[in-house]
């Protein structure tokens, strides 16, 4: 039998220079993103805030994490780090498969 979907974890990090709205709007963008997705669903979202980097990434030494818990299908995640490489303000970010 197919898998239909399975349970992802998604980290990523913004710039720590953003302002709070844009904080705020780009976790929405997101997890619109996996809710908008074919059965895709946002199981929990952890904001774990503002955080000094180990080392800079293109001169930015703060960054603002957050994790996203969701299920997909499996062909989805590719697709998410895609937006997530190209999006503005996203400095770096780690989809992780966590099984059934």
């Amino acid at each position: 039998m197919a898998k239909i979907s399975a349970n992802y974890e998604v980290v990523f990090i913004m710039d720590g220079r953003l302002p709070e709205e844009q904080v705020a709007a780009l976790t929405e963008k997101f997890k619109t993103l996996v809710e908008q997705n074919n059965g895709g669903e946002v199981v929990k979202v952890e904001e774990w805030g503002k955080r000094k980097l180990a080392y800079a990434i293109n001169y930015i030494t703060e960054g603002y994490y957050v994790l996203i818990s969701f299920t997909s299908a499996p062909d989805f995640p590719k697709e998410l780090d895609r937006i997530l490489g190209i999006t503005d303000g996203i400095i770096r970010s780690m989809i992780v498969c966590k099984g059934e």
